[in-house]
Parts: structure tokens; C-alpha cells; sequence
């Protein structure tokens, strides 16, 4: 069975190339366009084995939905890597505060991505 993975952005061409991406490995794809369009996944009714999620997006940011997804019971286990354009070592570690298991730097080469993707994921 495939690993479904929720992926959260703001950028419509980040969005298609990272679907794209995983899809083409055989990974289920769900896709939120900001943290608060994420929630509608994250009822705990639908099951996501990892989570990425950008920083930077309307109403609801990366970090926020890291939390919120930290602090429910049906997913705070799930694997959860930070797509950024930050490469500020303070943003990564209020990330990893907030309970990111990793972050990949955009761009990114999709190869890279997978690589992540498999050292997070189980």
C-alpha cells in the first residue's frame, strides 16, 4: 500500500513539482494551499504517513501547522519536513522546536527531495 504524504504550499508550481515528484515514486499525494486549507486532511479521519510544509503562507505558516499537528493525538508521530527558503539557522531551529523532523532548502533537485523523503520516512 502507498504511503500518502500531505504536502503544504503556497506556490502552485511548488506544489505540482513536488506532486509530480512523489507521485512518480508511487507516494499518495494530498495537497494543502496554506496551513489552515491543510486542517481539512488533518480531521483524524485521514490517515498521512509524513507531512511538508513551507514556512511562509497565508493564514496559517508552516511553524503554526507544525504545532497544531504536534499537538494531535492522531498525527503528532508523523514525519514532518520543512520546505524553505530559509536557510537561517534560527528559523530551521524553531522549526525543529516546533517538532519538524528535517528541512530541505528550495530549490530543491527532486532527487534530493526523495532522499529526504527516505531517510525520514518508515
Amino acid at each position: 500500500m502507498a504511503k500518502t504524504i500531505l504536502i503544504v504550499d503556497d506556490s502552485e508550481s511548488i506544489r505540482e513539482v513536488v506532486s509530480f515528484t512523489l507521485e512518480n515514486a508511487g507516494y499518495n499525494v494530498l495537497v494543502g494551499i496554506d496551513g489552515k486549507d491543510a486542517l481539512k486532511y488533518l480531521d483524524g479521519t485521514t490517515h498521512i504517513d509524513m507531512l511538508i510544509t513551507d514556512l511562509y503562507m497565508p493564514n496559517m505558516d508552516g511553524i503554526g501547522l507544525i504545532r497544531y499537528v504536534r499537538a494531535d493525538e492522531n498525527y503528532k508521530r508523523i514525519p514532518i519536513l520543512f520546505l524553505t527558503t530559509e536557510s537561517q539557522r534560527d528559523k530551521k531551529m524553531e522549526a525543529k522546536q516546533a517538532g519538524a523532523t528535517g528541512w530541505i532548502i528550495k530549490p530543491f533537485v527532486p532527487a534530493k527531495l526523495l532522499s529526504a523523503l527516505n531517510k525520514v520516512l518508515r
